[in-house]
């Protein structure tokens, strides 16, 4: 049987959020806390694992990953706090804000 693959959201010490994938999550965990990996979480420890789902193989993992980094901040949080209505709000786009900015 294959393991499986998680995509995870990291809360940073900067309250920036990391999003990434593996095959062995509490492995990867460690290796973010130690920053012995280096890269973004290095420098905004101590993280906090605030999110996590398992995929059964990478290639889907991966693809969701791709998509959870292109949200905003406010549909990531929907998203960790399990606020569903939130979630598909905040994936709706405010035009009129643009259109204000536009002077529309």
């Amino acid at each position: 049987m294959a393991l499986p693959f998680f995509i995870y959201i990291l809360l940073c010490s900067d309250k920036s959020y990391y999003v990434g994938h593996t095959d062995d999550l509490e492995r990867r965990l460690a290796e973010h806390e130690t920053g012995a990996t280096g890269g973004y979480t290095a420098a905004r420890r101590p993280i906090q694992l605030v999110w996590f789902e398992e995929f059964p193989t990478r290639e889907e993992a991966k693809v969701a990953e791709a998509q959870l980094k292109n949200w905003s901040r406010r549909k990531k949080e929907a998203l960790i706090e399990g606020k569903i209505d939130e979630l598909k709000q905040a994936a709706r786009k405010d035009w009129s804000s643009y259109r204000q900015r536009r002077g529309r």
